[in-house]
């Protein structure tokens, strides 16, 4: 095989689904590494909800927009085929930003190599940007106390459900927001919440009243959507909210009315959002703290892997109905 598959970003999202023509699935000759360049041949590809502000022109956000006419961004993990670079060799196994893209070249800046005996779904689940956004999110920004209450949105999602096991893990009570029973009864009774709810059922401020009796001290949010109002209605004095993501609000020409500022006042809240690439220095200490959970068996993951670099392009949709079940990956 001499040539390669690749896709490029045409087009920008306009509010609604993400659709086939935003993209050119176009063919490419494989290159050849050339001097202080490797050659990786791709095998798993993540797929993150940030990739919707990656396809929006906003210029003003925490990282360019992938240029149309250029592959579009993501992370992976590949394999070294050809190396003229003398920190890699041919077979190291490597991540970082690699792309929409079977093959791709790099020069070796922003490229990790993969030591640890896991498969590669596993590491993209656990140690690539999922369980670096949950460990910066939750220890760095959200700084939990043990025994307060915690509530993470997108609870069953890849970032989320790190989130409540490493909160769950030193001592917290934590709620976890999901969008199926399924998603509910995974998250108690396999990652060990301490309870969930169904945004989709009735009754959420009852449901809050009772899970969270003394209110809630931490919220993480990773969706947005009606609950958030009454999330914030239970929180407590000096309570702290992390927002990581807002997926109900990708997808709409306008973003829904957030919660009123007057309980910020009142209850001294502190709201800060955050994004890795302010982080991307710090990688090393938070796969230190990271590390140990995981090898002490306290952090369990699900995979849900697509076939086919193309794939992805419907494969983004699963973030605005629910239907994926765990960390989305492409399986090249």
């Amino acid at each position: 095989m001499t040539t390669y598959t690749a896709i490029n970003l045409i087009k920008r999202p306009q509010a609604g689904p993400i659709s086939a023509e935003l993209f050119e699935v176009i063919q490419k000759e494989i290159p050849t590494a050339g001097p202080g360049e490797i050659l990786i041949k791709q095998n798993h590809m993540s797929l993150d909800p940030a990739m919707f502000g990656w396809m929006s022109p906003d210029r003003e956000s925490y990282i360019p927009p992938v240029e149309l006419g250029s592959v579009m961004r993501s992370s992976g993990i590949g394999e070294v085929v050809e190396s003229n670079h003398p920190d890699f060799q041919v077979g190291d196994r490597v991540m970082g930003l690699i792309g929409w893209t079977e093959y791709a070249i790099s020069n070796g800046t922003g490229m990790n190599k993969v030591e640890a005996p896991l498969p590669d779904e596993a590491v993209l689940s656990i140690f690539a940007l999922p369980g670096l956004t949950a460990t910066q999110g939750l220890f760095n920004v959200g700084k939990p106390k043990q025994g307060e209450t915690l509530i993470v949105t997108g609870a069953a999602g890849s970032v989320g459900s790190l989130v409540g096991q490493l909160a769950k893990a030193d001592g917290l009570n934590v709620i976890g927001v999901v969008g199926t029973d399924e998603k509910a009864d995974w998250i108690i009774n396999e990652l060990g919440f301490d309870g969930a709810i169904n945004y989709k059922s009735n009754n959420l401020a009852e449901q809050l009243a009772k899970l969270a009796p003394k209110g809630i001290d931490l919220y993480f949010e990773n969706t947005g959507g009606p609950i958030q109002n009454l999330i914030f209605e239970r929180m407590n004095a000096h309570g702290r909210v992390v927002v990581c993501g807002m997926i109900a609000d990708y997808s709409k020409a306008v973003p829904s009315p957030g919660p009123n500022w007057i309980p910020v006042i009142k209850k001294r809240l502190t709201i800060q959002g955050f994004t890795m690439p302010d982080h991307f220095a710090e990688v090393p200490s938070l796969l230190a703290k990271l590390t140990p959970y995981v090898m002490s068996g306290k952090i369990k993951h699900r995979s849900h892997i697509l076939e086919g670099l193309e794939s992805a392009i419907e494969g983004l949709n699963l973030f605005f109905t629910g239907e994926n079940k765990g960390k989305l990956i492409v399986k090249l």
